[in-house]
């Protein structure tokens, strides 16, 4: 088994505060095609925002995730069980599982030794959703600065997998009886420039950019950008999704 990637460690209290919460209709799709709302799984659970709606929703919610100061992040209530373990290596029983979630983390695993787990914990009847979000818009001015940043001056420090990411999930492998859809989503929040500033930094890539370079790649892109913005701007993330059972 590889060993796993942890790259969201080291900023755990800025990923709570700045990456985007999901929308409401997100969470109407993926519970309207649940049959029983025994017990969920939150897989990569992170700060356990999606445990903490599943949790209004389903009798007992078990969250995991890698990273212990991720999970100290998290809100605790009393049927939230919050556990530190591999997606691979659940530790949960066979057919137990009524919904899996994974937000933005399914990139990351070793595909067929999670999809073998999910099979294996999942009823009959049990539902899996996967799904993530793209690069976000704005207006012209800043979107093309900020794709001139993605691409070309923290491009290179990007992980391999997030091209899963740039390609919508599209290719990657999902054994399951996929379930159609045709709901859009998108992610939408009003920022300061400084709540921009800070999501940047919960990029992966400006890490690896900062570790190798010591320096941060943001703070000339920022310059660049602030001519732009007015005060809360309108920003927009495409969500995509993948639902199926077993």
């Amino acid at each position: 088994m590889k060993k796993v990637k942890d790259n969201f460690s080291a900023q755990a209290e800025n990923y709570k505060k700045y990456r985007p919460g999901y929308p409401n209709e997100l969470y109407e799709l993926i519970l309207h095609n649940c049959a029983n709302f025994d017990l969920a799984w939150d897989c990569a659970t992170g700060n356990g925002q999606v445990a903490e709606v599943l949790s209004n929703h389903f009798k007992k919610v078990i969250a995991t995730d890698i990273s212990d100061k991720q999970l100290s992040q998290a809100l605790k209530t009393s049927n939230i069980e919050y556990r530190k373990a591999r997606a691979e290596l659940s530790g949960l029983e066979d057919n137990s599982i009524d919904l899996i979630t994974v937000g933005q983390a399914v990139h990351w695993f070793e595909f067929d030794k999670f999809y073998n787990e999910a099979h294996r914990v999942l009823k009959t009847d049990g539902i899996i959703a996967i799904w993530a979000y793209g690069t976000f818009k704005v207006k012209p001015q800043v979107d093309a600065i900020i794709l001139d940043f993605y691409k070309n001056i923290v491009g290179p420090y990007w992980d391999p997998e997030r091209r899963f990411i740039d390609q919508e999930y599209k290719t990657i492998p999902f054994p399951f009886t996929e379930l159609e859809h045709s709901t859009s989503l998108n992610i939408t929040q009003e920022w300061t420039l400084d709540e921009l500033e800070g999501y940047l930094n919960t990029w992966s890539s400006v890490a690896h950019f900062r570790k190798e370079n010591d320096t941060n790649p943001i703070n000339r892109m920022i310059k660049n950008i602030s001519p732009f913005w007015h005060g809360k701007e309108v920003v927009s993330f495409p969500l995509f999704i993948r639902l199926g059972t077993k």
